[in-house]
C-alpha cells in the first residue's frame, strides 16, 4: 500500500489523538533513533501480537526493515504464525455445529472459519494437502459473516496448512541448526517481518516468554531450539541495539534483561559460569503501552527512586508504589534512558515512522493507521491482498541451496 498521503499530513492528523506528556517523549524517543541511525548504529523492536497485526503495525517494521531503520525484530509465536499466513487474512465465520462438528471440539461460540482463497490459491494448496472439497461445498451454502482478522490460524484449509507447514520447517531448521523463524522467512512474503528478516540477514525472533502460542507453530518454533540457544540468539541481538522499542507487549523484563544481561542483575551469575553476557547500561528503551500505570511507575523512579527503593529493602513494588505493578516495570522504570509512551501503537508508530522517514530523509512505500479510520479500513484490506502466505516450493528450493555457516541471504535474493 502506497503511502498516499505525505509524512507531514499523517503526522498532522494522528498527532492531536496523543497527549501532550507522550507528544513530547515520542520526540526525543525520534531523536534518539535518528541519533543512533546517523551513527550507524542500531534499533530493535520488541513487539507483542494482537494489535500490532490488526493495527498494520507488524507490516510497517517490515517496511522500516526494508529500508534500513529498523535491524532486528523479538515477536510471539503466534505473530510468525499469522505471518506464515499473510499476516491478515478475510474469512468466513458459521455455526460449526451446522458442519456436522460436535460442539465440544469447536470454541466458544461453536465457529468455524473458512479461508477466502482465489481458484489460483485453491489449486496452489492441493499440491501440498488433501482438501475437503465436500466441506468447502457445505460452508459455501451456508450463511455467515465475512470478516478480516489474523490469518491462518482458525480458518480452514489455511491454519490446517500453516501447522503442518510448520513441522516441515522444523525438520529444516533442525538439520541446518537453524532457528525456525529463519527457515519461515525463506518463504515469506518480504512485506512480513520474517520474510524481509530472510531477505536482509537480520534477526527476527521470538522470545521465550512468547514461545507460548500459534498453536503447533508455535510447539515447532519452541522444538527447533533450545531454550539456552534462543535465549542467547535474543541476548546478542538486545546487546547490539542503541535503541529497543516495545510495542504492546508483555513480560519484556525477560526480554530486554533476560538470563544474560547484568545491568538490572538478573545476569550476575552467567558471566561466572562461563557465558557472554551484556549490559542495559546507556542503551534507550521506549515503551508504547496503553497501561498508564506505566507512565506513573516511570515517574514514581524518576522523583523519588521509588522502585530501585523497594528492591533495595526487598519489599513488594505494588505496595511502595501504590499502583498495580506488571513485572516489566521493574527494568524498564529504573533504566535510566527508558521512554513511556502510553496510547494506541495503532496511532503512536505512523506518527514515529512518519517523523523518523522525514528526519532521515526517507522514502516510505507503506504506512499503517489506525484501524478505526477509513484509512485504516482500506489498509487492512490491503494487507489481505497483497501480502500472500509462505510459498513452500521457494523455502525448499533455498533450503536445498543453504550451506551450513553461511546465511541465506545471497540464495534468497537469487530466488527473487
Amino acid at each position: 500500500m502506497l503511502a498516499a498521503l505525505t509524512n507531514q499530513q499523517i503526522i498532522d492528523r494522528y498527532s492531536p489523538l496523543i497527549d501532550a506528556e507522550t507528544a513530547s517523549f515520542l520526540d526525543l524517543a525520534v531523536e534518539a533513533m535518528v541519533k543512533t541511525k546517523n551513527k550507524d548504529g542500531k534499533v530493535v523492536v520488541v513487539t507483542g501480537s494482537g494489535p500490532n497485526l490488526h493495527e498494520g503495525v507488524t507490516t510497517l517494521i517490515a517496511e522500516l526493515m526494508s529500508k534500513g531503520l529498523i535491524d532486528g525484530v523479538t515477536t510471539s509465536s503466534a505473530v510468525v504464525a499469522h505471518e506464515m499466513a499473510g499476516t491478515l487474512d478475510r474469512v468466513k465465520r458459521l455455526d460449526g455445529r451446522e458442519l456436522g462438528f460436535d460442539s465440544h471440539t469447536l470454541p466458544k461460540g461453536f465457529t468455524f472459519e473458512f479461508t477466502e482463497l482465489t481458484d489460483p490459491e485453491l489449486a496452489q494448496l492441493r499440491h501440498e494437502m488433501q482438501i475437503d472439497d465436500d466441506l468447502l461445498a457445505r460452508g459455501h451454502s451456508l450463511a455467515g459473516t465475512t470478516i478480516i482478522k489474523a490469518a491462518g490460524n482458525m480458518a480452514y484449509p489455511m491454519g490446517l496448512r500453516t501447522e503442518q507447514l510448520a513441522r516441515e520447517i522444523m525438520s529444516i531448521a533442525h538439520a541446518y541448526g537453524l532457528p525456525f523463524e529463519t527457515v519461515a522467512g525463506w518463504g515469506a512474503d518480504p512485506r512480513t517481518m520474517i520474510g524481509v528478516g530472510a531477505r536482509k540477514g537480520l534477526p527476527v525472533l521470538v522470545s521465550v516468554p512468547q514461545l507460548v502460542g500459534g498453536g503447533g507453530v508455535g510447539l515447532s518454533i519452541a522444538d527447533s531450539t533450545t531454550i539456552t540457544e534462543r535465549s542467547m540468539r535474543v541476548a546478542e541481538m538486545i546487546a547490539a541495539a542503541d535503541v529497543i522499542i516495545e510495542s504492546a507487549v508483555a513480560l519484556t523484563q525477560e526480554i530486554h534483561d533476560g538470563p544474560f544481561e547484568v545491568y538490572t542483575g538478573h545476569g550476575i551469575w552467567a558471566t561466572w559460569t562461563g557465558y557472554r553476557t551484556y549490559s542495559l547500561e546507556g542503551k534507550h528503551l521506549v515503551r508504547i503501552d496503553l497501561d498508564p500505570n506505566l507512565r506513573k511507575a516511570w515517574q514514581a523512579e524518576r522523583q523519588g527512586k521509588t522502585v530501585q527503593e523497594a528492591i533495595d529493602q526487598g519489599l513488594p513494588k505494588t505496595k511502595l508504589t501504590g499502583i498495580p505493578f506488571r513485572m516489566e516495570m521493574s527494568g524498564f522504570a529504573r533504566l535510566e534512558g527508558s521512554l513511556p509512551l502510553v496510547g494506541d501503537i495503532g496511532v503512536i508508530w505512523p506518527i514515529m515512522a512518519c517523523k523518523l522517514a522525514e528526519r532521515l530523509g526517507i522514502r516510505l512505500d507503506f504506512i499503517s493507521h489506525p484501524q478505526q479510520t477509513p484509512e485504516g479500513q482500506a489498509m487492512r484490506a490491503w494487507i489481505v491482498d497483497n501480502v500472500r502466505p509462505v510459498q513452500r516450493e521457494r523455502l525448499l528450493q533455498i533450503s536445498r541451496g543453504y550451506r551450513r555457516g553461511e546465511n541465506a541471504v545471497a540464495t534468497n535474493r537469487a530466488v527473487c
